[in-house]
């Protein structure tokens, strides 16, 4: 008797959702798919309900080159998003709270962007590995303090086990 009262907590929390119990590093698209030139109009962005990646889908983040190998799913979630030419908006997040912002990126785009880009073009890095980059086509498109660094987004990737 007295065991199986010990047992029911530990029932109910394999039911609570992990999400609710700490979301970590995810990237989110917006809530109405904001056009990336509208990008610094708004000070805060609502969220679509799901991440497009979250602390689920990261394999692992190496934090001196921004590079993130996904599982398997995730990967090919990203790399066959449709995005136009001029960007798809994102917002990177540390436990739901709104870190910075970037766009996914095409390769096949003729625009420049100054900006935190994640390019969806299978086999741009061995593996199932994306990257946040800076600017495009290059570094040199990108103004600005380079905010992949967060302490926040650091600890939590730490805490899920994924930083390298």
């Amino acid at each position: 008797m007295i065991a199986s009262l010990l047992l029911i907590p530990l029932t109910f929390y394999g039911c609570v959702p992990q999400s609710s119990i700490q979301d970590g590093f995810s990237i989110y698209l917006t809530r109405d798919d904001i056009p990336v030139s509208r990008m610094q109009e708004l000070s805060n962005w609502e969220l679509a309900d799901k991440p497009v990646i979250s602390i689920d889908d990261i394999v692992s983040y190496t934090g001196d080159t921004h590079e993130i190998e996904l599982t398997a799913d995730a990967y090919e979630r990203v790399t066959t998003m449709r995005v136009p030419t001029s960007g798809k908006s994102f917002v990177v997040c540390a436990n739901k709270k709104q870190i910075y912002r970037g766009a996914f990126w095409t390769p096949l785009s003729s625009q420049s962007f100054n900006g935190v880009t994640i390019w969806v073009y299978p086999s741009l890095h061995e593996g199932n590995v994306i990257a946040l980059e800076l600017g495009y086509p290059s570094p040199g498109f990108y103004q600005g303090k380079d905010p992949r660094s967060n302490p926040e987004i650091f600890q939590s990737l730490e805490k899920a086990g994924k930083l390298k």
